[in-house]
C-alpha cells in the first residue's frame, strides 16, 4: 500500500480547479446543468522587452556591453603639417548579469481534469506566462527609473551594477541628463497641457544629449494616461488638449481614449509604475522603506544563487560628495553635499521618456513552458520559466517626468 505521509516534504500543493475562490468543495465548479467557461481574471502584457537593448547568450553568467567614450576633437589642417592623432577615446564595458531561474508552476490532478467540462490547462499555462512577463516588465522598469535617477556620477555608482566612479570602470566623459518636473502641484500633474509640455522638454533634453530620436518612447503609468482625458475632474478646458487638435497637427482621439503619440514620441502605458488616486500618487515598484526594497520576488543571495538579491532595490539615503562625482552632471542634476533620498525621488516618477539604449537585458534562457505527467502524484506539473538579467546601460538615455506625490 502506498504511504501518504502528511508531513512528507515531497507532497505537492494541488491546484483544485473545481474549488470556488480556492476554498471549500473541490467539485463546486464542475458541470451542473449549464455550460460555462473558465475566464482569466487578470492578464498583463509584456511591453518593455522591445524597448531595451537585448542580447542572448548560450552559456555563462553575464554579458558585456562595450561603451565607447567621446572622440570629437576636430581641427583645421595646416598645409604641409603631418597629421598625428593625439587624443584617444575612452572605452569600457558595462556588465549585465543573469538573475536566477524564475519559475511559475501549477500542478493539475488528473481526477480534476477528468471531471472538467472546460479547458483549464491552457488557462493555467497562459497565466504562468503572464506572471513571468509581469516580472520582466517590472524589473526593466526599475532599471529605467534607475537610469533616469542617475543624473550624476555619484548617483550612477549607487544605481548601476559595477559602476565605480573612482576606479577603472569610470567613464569620465559619460553624459548625464536631468529629469523634468512637469507640474508643481498634484492637481496640475493630472492635466494634459502640463504633461505635454513636460514631454516636449524631456525630448529637448535627450536631443541635446545626442540621443537618437527614432527609438524614443514615452512609458507612462496607466492611471496617468487616462487622467489626461478627464477635463471635467481636472478643471481643464477642452481647448487645452492641443495634442488632439488636428488644426495644429495633433492626433489621437478623446472619444476613443487614444493617444498614440505626443511630440512625435510613441506612448506606451503600463500598470506597473504606480497608481493615481484622487489625492495622491502611489508608486508600485518599490516599498516605502529606506532603503527601498523592490516589490515582488527578488533574486537569490550568493549562498544559494546569483547573489543579486539587492540588485533591483534602491540604496539608502546618503550625503553627496563632490570628489565622488556628485557635481559631475548637468546643472539641474548635481547634488553637491546635500542629502539624496532616491526612494523619495522614485515616488515622483509618472512617466519615462527613454531610448532603448537606456537599459540592457541579457537572456540565458528565454521564456518557455514545460509540462510533465507525474505518475507518483497522479497529475500534471506545468512550469513556465526564464533566466535573464537587466542593468542600466546608458543613463543619459532616460529622462523621468516627475510631479509631487500628493
Amino acid at each position: 500500500m502506498a504511504l501518504q505521509g502528511a508531513g512528507n516534504a515531497l507532497n505537492a500543493a494541488a491546484q483544485r480547479s473545481g474549488q470556488s475562490h480556492a476554498e471549500g468543495d473541490v467539485r463546486n465548479l464542475y458541470l451542473k446543468l449549464y455550460a460555462g467557461e473558465v475566464m482569466s481574471a487578470f492578464q498583463t502584457r509584456n511591453i518593455m522587452m522591445n524597448h531595451c537593448r537585448v542580447r542572448s547568450i548560450k552559456n555563462g553568467k553575464s554579458a558585456q556591453f562595450i561603451i565607447t567614450g567621446k572622440y570629437r576633437n576636430a581641427e583645421y589642417h595646416t598645409p604641409g603639417n603631418e597629421i598625428m592623432p593625439d587624443v584617444v577615446s575612452k572605452n569600457l564595458e558595462r556588465v549585465v548579469s543573469v538573475d536566477d531561474l524564475l519559475i511559475a508552476a501549477q500542478f493539475i490532478p488528473n481526477i480534476d481534469e477528468a471531471m472538467q467540462h472546460f479547458d483549464i490547462r491552457s488557462v493555467y499555462t497562459q497565466e504562468s506566462g503572464y506572471a513571468l512577463a509581469k516580472a520582466a516588465d517590472q524589473n526593466i522598469l526599475r532599471m529605467a527609473v534607475k537610469a533616469a535617477l542617475s543624473t550624476n556620477q555619484q548617483r550612477a555608482s549607487k544605481l548601476i551594477q559595477d559602476y565605480d566612479p573612482l576606479a577603472s570602470t569610470k567613464l569620465t566623459d559619460e553624459d548625464f541628463t536631468e529629469n523634468v518636473a512637469f507640474a508643481a502641484s498634484f492637481a496640475n500633474s493630472k492635466k494634459a497641457a502640463y504633461f505635454m509640455e513636460g514631454l516636449i522638454e524631456a525630448k529637448r533634453v535627450l536631443e541635446s544629449a545626442g540621443a537618437p530620436l527614432e527609438d524614443l518612447i514615452c512609458v507612462m503609468a496607466t492611471d496617468q494616461y487616462y487622467s489626461l482625458f478627464k477635463t471635467v475632474s481636472n478643471s481643464e478646458a477642452v481647448s487645452a488638449l492641443t495634442m488632439f487638435n488636428r488644426d495644429v497637427g495633433g492626433g489621437g482621439s478623446v472619444k476613443d481614449i487614444d493617444l498614440p503619440m505626443i511630440a512625435g514620441i510613441p506612448v506606451v502605458r503600463t500598470p506597473h509604475l504606480g497608481s493615481l488616486g484622487a489625492s495622491a500618487w502611489t508608486g508600485s515598484l518599490w516599498s516605502t522603506a529606506n532603503p527601498a526594497i523592490s516589490t515582488g520576488q527578488a533574486p537569490l543571495a550568493n549562498t544559494a544563487g546569483s547573489g543579486r538579491a539587492a540588485h533591483y532595490n534602491l540604496p539608502a539615503s546618503y550625503s553627496g560628495v563632490v570628489n565622488d562625482g556628485s557635481n559631475n552632471g548637468p546643472t539641474a542634476g548635481q547634488d553637491g553635499t546635500s542629502t539624496v533620498n532616491l526612494e523619495d525621488e522614485s515616488l515622483t516618477v509618472r512617466a519615462i521618456v527613454m531610448h532603448k539604449d537606456a537599459v540592457a537585458t541579457v537572456k540565458l534562457m528565454d521564456l518557455s513552458v514545460e509540462s510533465e505527467y507525474q505518475i507518483e502524484r497522479q497529475g500534471t506539473l506545468i512550469v513556465s520559466r526564464y533566466a535573464m538579467g537587466h542593468n542600466v546601460l546608458r543613463p543619459a538615455m532616460a529622462v523621468a517626468l516627475t510631479a509631487p506625490a500628493a
